[in-house]
This record gives structure tokens, C-alpha cells and sequence, in this order.
């Protein structure tokens, strides 16, 4: 059922949203017209707007009633607004809107693009919402579809606020507005997928609740981050690059615009922005929008994981059950009571039911001396209820750190080279940076 604005727990009295979403909607409505307008305008001065079509949609047919779908996105973009229990909910889906709205219409205006199927004469309902919808809307504005920007915004914001039998009919509704703007011969199929992208990264940029990826950002000064940024943003420019030349040739390459956004989000957690980029939770969970914006950067990770470690063992023990490893599968971490889990990129496994711990550290790294003591922490506090996997990706570095740290504040190393010399016994390759070898004793 719907959570309905009477039902929900509230910080502040419900008119304080309605006003909110009153002065947003004021503001918002004017500038998408203005702004889809003007793109529209410049789009239709220039002789030189192609299209980008794949063979298979002239096999789509079109479906005049699915015309009703695809309005109602109108109706759900304002009552979102005003599903919200307080001013910021409001705020962040307002920013949502207001990011997918200007990166859109800046690629209209760099990149146009036209739709080039004729609809046929339609009446009724559907003619009238199609001449209404033909108004404002001419033929350009199509990568990335705003419209499928703006569903993956409205479509995340309700899904948390349904359940029951409603939750799979908004799928389904969803399913259908999405699928309209093939069947009304609106867009174009390569609109769908660039769409989708801009819609989870306004989903990522503004999260439901807790920081925001760049809240606090200042530019390291560590060298080593400096790098690590230089050659994720060298990737970025690359995939960018191969999209931008290889579309010329075929449109599949503009695929690549999905690594580039991975990459160049990796390249500012190094630059500064640390490990709120990844948008991971103390429980080990990570955000849809992380999730599906990070997804060839965790491919990669994963292949990481494996070209390093195929040929060790996925853990091993250190000390009153205490055991080291890599990243582990949902079996592995079931294995024991509690995982500490240290890798900012990586997710907790769907079916690890165990005691899951996560405090993000990003890779390679030294992580900052507080947060390894808190893990280190954590980890005696855990033990006493059982065995204890503490991991990483690999296994070799910030879990080592934590380890090391706690080897020596339970006096089990009297020294951080004693401790170095436990884990490197223990047959797991180590390499700990010089700030996690100064461990306090």
C-alpha cells in the first residue's frame, strides 16, 4: 500500500512540503519549457540534425493508446514531489529533476538528434494527446531521452514508498510508460539506454539520504591518490573518446559512455571525494544508483580479484579465529559469524547471512588511522561472538592494516613488524602502506 503523507513519521508538519513542492514546481515547469524549448529551437535552425536508427525498430509498431502511459509520467513528476515526509526528500528529488533537465538539454544543444518515423493519423483521446504533445514537442530533443531520465528518477522514488500488490502494478505501469516512447514513435532506441544513464547518475548525485558523493570534497594532496586519479580520468577521456568516434562507424560504441561515467566517478573518489562515491552502507549494502553507474568498474574489480588470487586460498587463519582473505562469496562469508569488510567498491553477496560489517576504505589507499582502529575495534568485539573473515578486495591491504592494528593493540604483536611477520606467515602476500605500518602499540 501507499505510504500517504498522513501515515508517514514526519519531522515537520506536512504544509512545510507543500509549499516546498509549490515553490519547486514554480520554478521547475517555466524552465523545462524554456529550456527543452529553446533546445527544440536551436535543433530545428540547423541543417545538419541526423538520426541514429537501428534496423530492428522499423519493426516496432505503433500503438496509439500507449500515448496515455506516456503522459501520465506529467501527473507522477509533481505528485512525487509532494510524496516526501520532509523539505529535504523534496529538495533531492527537486535536484534529481534539475540535474536530469540540464545535462539532457546541454546534449540536445552539442548533440541533436531528430526522430524520423511519420506517426499515422490518429483520433480520439490518443489524437488529442498526440496533437497536444505535437504543441511543444517537434521531432528533436532524443539522446538521452529526458523522458526515460525522468522515469528512472519517479520510478525509484515510488518504489520505496509501495508495497503489496501496488508495488508490482507500478512496475508494470512503468514498464509501460518506458516502452511509449518507442511505441508513439517519440524516440529512437539509442534514446532509452543514454536516458537511463542520465537518470542514475541524478539518482547517484543526489542519494535518498546520507552524504552526498562530493559533500566535503577537497583535492588530496597524497601523490599516490593524485595518480591513481590521473589514470582513471586517462580511461574516462579514452572510453569517452572511443564513443565519441567510434559512434561515426556504429552507434553500439556509444555504449562506452557508460565505463567513461564509471571511470571518471573513480578518478574523483581518488581526487578527493573518497569513498562517499560509492555510496556503500555500514551493513554492506550499496545503492541502486552506485550499483548500476559502477557496474563495468566492478567487473573489472572482479577480474582483479581473480587474476590475483586464483591460485591462493581464499582465506586464511591469523589468530583466535581470526582469518584474512579476499572478498568472499555469500558461501565463503556463511562460513563464519562475522565479516568486517573493508572494501568500499565492492557489495555485500545477496545471500550472505552472517554478521556483516563494512567500513569503506577505498583501494589502495592507506586508510585514515581512525577508521582502522574503529574496524580494528570491531573486530575484538566480534570475535568474542566467533570466528571473524576480514577482507578486502584482495585481501593484501586494507584488511592486512586492520588486522596488523589489531594484532597489536591486543598485544598479540608486540611490535607492527611482529605483526607483519604473523600475517606474512600465515601464507597471504602483504603489503601495508607506510602509514598502517606505524601502528601505535
Amino acid at each position: 500500500m501507499v505510504s500517504s503523507p498522513a501515515s508517514m513519521a514526519r519531522a515537520e508538519p506536512y504544509s512545510r512540503v507543500v509549499v516546498r513542492t509549490a515553490l519547486w514546481l514554480a520554478f521547475l515547469a517555466p524552465f523545462f519549457y524554456l529550456s527543452y524549448g529553446f533546445a527544440n529551437w536551436l535543433a530545428s535552425r540547423r541543417d545538419d540534425v541526423g538520426s541514429i536508427v537501428f534496423s530492428f525498430e522499423h519493426s516496432i509498431p505503433f500503438v496509439a493508446w500507449t500515448i496515455v502511459p506516456y503522459w501520465s509520467i506529467n501527473l507522477f513528476y509533481g505528485l512525487s514531489l509532494l510524496l516526501n515526509n520532509d523539505r529535504q526528500g523534496v529538495d533531492r528529488l527537486a535536484a534529481r529533476y534539475l540535474t536530469a533537465q540540464i545535462v539532457a538539454v546541454i546534449c540536445f544543444i552539442l548533440f541533436p538528434l531528430t526522430a524520423t518515423f511519420v506517426r499515422p493519423a490518429t483520433t480520439g483521446l490518443p489524437g488529442f494527446l498526440f496533437a497536444v504533445l505535437g504543441g511543444f514537442d517537434k521531432p528533436f530533443n532524443q539522446a538521452p531521452s529526458l523522458h526515460i531520465a525522468l522515469l528512472v528518477i519517479i520510478w525509484d522514488h515510488w518504489r520505496h514508498r509501495l508495497g503489496g500488490l501496488l508495488l508490482p502494478l507500478w512496475h508494470g505501469w512503468c514498464f509501460l510508460i518506458g516502452a511509449s516512447v518507442l511505441t508513439t514513435w517519440q524516440h529512437h532506441f539509442i534514446d532509452i539506454p543514454t536516458g537511463a544513464l542520465l537518470g542514475f547518475f541524478a539518482l547517484w548525485l543526489f542519494p535518498r539520504s546520507g552524504a552526498l558523493p562530493f559533500s566535503g570534497f577537497r583535492l588530496t594532496n597524497d601523490a599516490k591518490a593524485r595518480r591513481l586519479a590521473r589514470f582513471y580520468a586517462l580511461g574516462a577521456v579514452l572510453a569517452l573518446a572511443g564513443a565519441a568516434l567510434g559512434a561515426f562507424v556504429c552507434a553500439v560504441a556509444l555504449f562506452l559512455l557508460w565505463p567513461a561515467l564509471a571511470l571518471a566517478i573513480v578518478a574523483l573518489a581518488y581526487a578527493g571525494a573518497g569513498e562517499k562515491v560509492f555510496q556503500k552502507s555500514a551493513d554492506g549494502g550499496i545503492t541502486l544508483a552506485s550499483r548500476v553507474l559502477l557496474l563495468p568498474y566492478r567487473l573489472g574489480a572482479r577480474a582483479n580479484i581473480w587474476a590475483w588470487t586464483r591460485n591462493l586460498a581464499p582465506q586464511v587463519a591469523i589468530a583466535d579465529g581470526v582469518f584474512l582473505g579476499r572478498f568472499p562469496t555469500a558461501r565463503e562469508a556463511n562460513s563464519f559469524g562475522t565479516v568486517i569488510d573493508l572494501a568500499a567498491e565492492l557489495e555485500k553477496p545477496a545471500a550472505a547471512a552472517c554478521r556483516w560489517i563494512s567500513f569503506p576504505m577505498v583501494d589502495l589507499l592507506p586508510p585514515p588511522a581512525a577508521i582502522r582502529q574503529q574496524a580494528a575495534g570491531a573486530l575484538e568485539s566480534a570475535r568474542r561472538d566467533g570466528t571473524v573473515l576480514v577482507c578486502c578486495a584482495l585481501g593484501f591491504q586494507r584488511s592486512a592494516g586492520v588486522v596488523a592494528e589489531w594484532l597489536v593493540a591486543t598485544g598479540k604483536a608486540t611490535t607492527p613488524a611482529l605483526a607483519r611477520e604473523m600475517l606474512a606467515a600465515a601464507g597471504r602476500p602483504v603489503h601495508l602502506a607506510e602509514a598502517t605500518e606505524r601502528v601505535a602499540s
